[in-house]
């Protein structure tokens, strides 16, 4: 009995699963923050953005019209849709981030065309946030009643070395909203390593990022005339301290987010209006800051394909297909496993 027909033979089996993995060994909490305020110059990680008003205000982000990317990456996938499926077959899809829900919908809609009938889709959605993990699983499982969903909260490393057991003949892992800009280099090359881990010869990659432009265009979709991304940055500070009794005042910080063009990225910051002091007690940490001492909260790297792609082949892959939009401010790429 084939994997398909085998999954169809157990009609009992829930639809959604949700898998925690032991991250009994990884470090504290708080302890990037540690590191990050504790360093020279100043960082912390982007995954502090997202509590539940974080959310809310990236939502907002994503619609503003100086922020190109959501609704540009949407459309692309929306055009090349029949195309992708027909390129992919019938497989399994495994998403690292929940994504938006608008995007998944559109890979899974040319993904369940080529699903036999009656037969599931599995869907693997990866995340840190259990909360957006079972909020998105739960609305593509009732817009979808052939999904079958087995959803995995831990890191993306830890993740990718614990997939469930196949459905389809092939996988396709999805990795969208240029998160990849998110990464430095070094990161980059031990991500496209795991995933290639994670994959079989046959089975695919669909990368979205973002692609080198005028700096202008860049760098509004990041200070927007309404503040929306200003507020979304400073709402990290809040958030560490709900999280960790902090004191941050955040009146006495400001939003820069500028294109350094040397490494092709947009690098948000936050920066001390004068010199202060700031406590996180539940990390026993005070960190001072001078006037004009920034903490960097996020990089967004901008690529030019052909680099990006050749990074991608390193690594065990070879370019099936490309989309982009007219204007060539984003891409949407198809790299198979060999």
């Amino acid at each position: 009995m084939d994997p398909l027909q085998r999954a169809h033979s157990l009609p009992q089996a829930p639809r959604i699963r949700i898998k925690s993995l032991d991250l009994g060994a990884r470090e504290p909490d708080g302890a990037d923050v540690l590191r990050g305020l504790g360093a020279r110059p100043k960082t912390l990680p982007p995954k502090y953005f997202y509590d539940a008003h974080g959310s809310r205000l990236f939502d907002r982000i994503t619609a503003l019209p100086e922020y190109y990317l959501t609704r540009t990456e949407q459309r692309i996938l929306s055009d090349c849709a029949r195309s992708l499926g027909a390129r992919v077959g019938a497989s399994d899809l495994v998403e690292l981030g929940c994504g938006s829900a608008r995007k998944t919908r559109i890979v899974i809609d040319a993904l369940i065309d080529q699903t036999p009938l009656k037969s599931p889709l599995l869907y693997v959605p990866i995340d840190v946030s259990e909360a957006a993990l079972e909020e998105g699983a739960a609305g593509l499982s009732d817009a979808f009643p052939r999904l079958a969903v087995s959803g995995l909260v831990g890191t993306y490393e830890a993740a990718l070395a614990d997939l469930p057991p196949r459905l389809a003949p092939r996988r396709l892992m999805m990795f969208l909203g240029s998160t990849i800009g998110n990464l430095d280099p070094a990161e980059s090359a031990e991500f496209f390593a795991a995933v290639a881990r994670a994959l079989e010869p046959g089975d695919a990659l669909l990368l979205g990022f973002d692609l080198a432009k005028t700096p202008g265009v860049i760098e509004a979709a990041y200070n927007d005339a309404q503040g929306v991304t200003a507020a979304f940055n400073l709402n990290m500070l809040r958030h560490l301290n709900r999280r960790f009794d902090g004191d941050f005042d955040l009146a006495r910080f400001q939003h820069r987010a500028f294109f350094n063009a040397e490494a092709s990225q947009i690098e948000m910051h936050l920066v001390s209006a004068d010199a202060q002091a700031v406590r996180l007690r539940k990390l026993g940490l005070s960190a001072r800051f001078d006037a004009g001492e920034t903490i960097r909260t996020e990089i967004s790297r901008k690529f030019r394909f052909a680099a990006m792609a050749e990074t991608v082949e390193r690594h065990g892959f070879t370019l099936a297909e490309r989309w982009s939009d007219s204007l060539e401010w984003f891409a949407v790429a198809l790299f198979r496993r060999v």
